[in-house]
């Protein structure tokens, strides 16, 4: 890692109104007790620049953290080193922000060049496997093939990113990849509208299929296989062997260029005068964790909810993040040793990161407190992929989410959401969002739904003590 950037962001003032919570992957055995199997490889960063500029991200590293920390001190330095100015346009943001990931990704490959070079030779002292296996047997050879290993482990690894930019207290999106990044905004009368930004780069991604298909990818064996060399992302940073071998990866060997790139998809810029509530990032992992365990249909609302409860009761910013991390990791277990229908999917999970950054919050008594004493009915519009919305493709935009004058937040939720809502909970997992039988919401004649979250068992069940086992079904999580 270059030195002269590790010394610089050293000494940059973390940002005070964000909080950082993680968990390190874990595999159950049949008993319930969890081991970890690798060392943690997510990354994060939270700076705050000068001229009123801050900078955040979350980092899902794989097959070693080599990239996910190179790329955060790279971009820090790349983005921090009085690049951004408050004379910038909206254009000149993008243009930064999407150089500066070219920049960290030709940089990173530069930094295993000579590994790469000593890789290639190295493998010419190695007969092909099928002559001179007197040769094969000796130290040497051993040494050669044990040198290669090394080596191989060092060239491979990849990371995603989501990153964070404010500036002008405006709100800039830019992601490579398959973590999330998650705006609630509270409005006066308590109610919350919950804003993916953004649309993961994954295999199921229509606009990144179609992308791999120009490029004269099968894009349909893609969406198939659920994963390209390993993971679910169509865009990564580093991966030396899925950029730069791809023609010999069996589904990307027909493209014409580089398939799996590292420009990121940049949204924005989103306004936040006058915007009160939380940024959530959150890394892959985290958001399979929760999915797995609850579905996928009402994450983000889930997410919301619990960072509102724990802001509305911890101390520090720190300690909410930590908390909800922690939640999920406990609701995922649970799910696990319940045996219920979705335990199945809960065997494992990867390494887990949630930052949480603040937009007008006000601290009373040292502690976080919502406003509205902390009623949170979040109101989302449904981040949905092509599975919810019978084809068409309404990838949930910064543009979209704003609610047209006069149109209530609550419009905004999409009817598509209704044929998944309760999809998760048939299961009888006590899942926070349970739609109860014949109330479920029908669409009203413009084809909307009214909110259905009451969160009033929520905050009944949350004083009370997780570990009694006692609380009624339809509390946080299986019991």
């Amino acid at each position: 890692i270059n030195k002269q950037h590790q010394s610089w962001t050293d000494d940059l003032p973390l940002c005070q109104m964000c909080g950082v919570g993680t968990a390190p992957n874990c595999v159950y055995g049949p008993d319930g007790k969890g081991t970890q199997s690798h060392t943690n490889e997510d990354g994060h960063l939270r700076f705050r620049g000068e001229d009123g500029c801050f900078l955040y991200g979350v980092f899902n590293g794989y097959d070693g953290s080599r990239v996910a920390s190179f790329a955060s001190q790279c971009l820090t330095a790349e983005l921090l080193l009085g690049q951004l100015n408050s004379s910038h346009t909206d254009n000149d943001v993008r243009r930064i922000l999407t150089q500066a990931f070219d920049v960290v990704e030709k940089s990173y490959f530069e930094t295993i060049d000579d590994a790469l070079a000593e890789k290639a030779n190295l493998s010419n002292y190695l007969p092909p496997h099928n002559e001179n296996v007197s040769f094969h047997h000796s130290s040497q050879s051993q040494k050669v093939q044990d040198r290669l290993k090394e080596l191989e482990q060092e060239v491979s690894g990849g990371a995603t990113a989501v990153v964070a930019l404010i500036l002008n207290n405006k709100l800039y999106i830019a992601n490579v990849g398959t973590n999330r990044a998650l705006l609630c905004k509270s409005s006066s009368d308590g109610q919350n509208q919950v804003l993916q930004i953004g649309r993961p780069h994954s295999t199921d991604n229509e606009d990144e299929l179609q992308r791999l298909a120009a490029l004269g990818v099968d894009s349909a064996r893609v969406r198939q296989a659920g994963q390209i060399a390993g993971q679910s992302s169509t865009r990564r940073l580093g991966d030396y062997p899925v950029k730069f071998n791809y023609n010999e990866i069996d589904l990307l060997s027909a493209a014409k260029t580089r398939p799996i790139i590292a420009e990121p998809e940049i949204h924005g810029s989103q306004s936040l005068d006058s915007v009160t509530g939380f940024l959530l990032l959150m890394s892959e992992g985290l958001i399979n964790a929760l999915e797995s365990a609850h579905g996928p249909e009402q994450a983000n609302q889930e997410i919301v909810a619990m960072v509102a409860a724990e802001l509305a009761q911890q101390s520090s910013l720190e300690a909410a993040a930590q908390s909800v991390v922690d939640r999920i990791k406990r609701l995922h277990h649970d799910v696990y040793v319940s045996g219920r229908q979705r335990a199945t999917y809960c065997s494992r999970h990867e390494d887990m990161t949630l930052l949480i950054r603040t937009l007008n919050y006000t601290l009373a008594d040292g502690a976080l407190t919502p406003t509205q004493g902390g009623r949170i009915y979040p109101v989302s519009v449904p981040y949905s992929n092509s599975t919810l919305t019978n084809g068409t493709n309404t990838a949930s935009t910064l543009e979209e989410g704003t609610p047209t004058p006069g149109q209530s937040p609550t419009a905004t939720l999409q009817s598509t959401n209704t044929q998944t809502q309760s999809s998760s909970s048939s299961s009888g997992d006590g899942s926070l969002f349970r739609q109860r039988g014949s109330q479920a919401a029908q669409p009203d004649e413009t084809g909307r739904v009214p909110p259905y979250v009451d969160f009033s068992q929520f905050y009944r069940l949350w004083g009370s003590d997780h570990s009694d086992g006692q609380s009624t079904q339809g509390g946080l999580g299986p019991q």
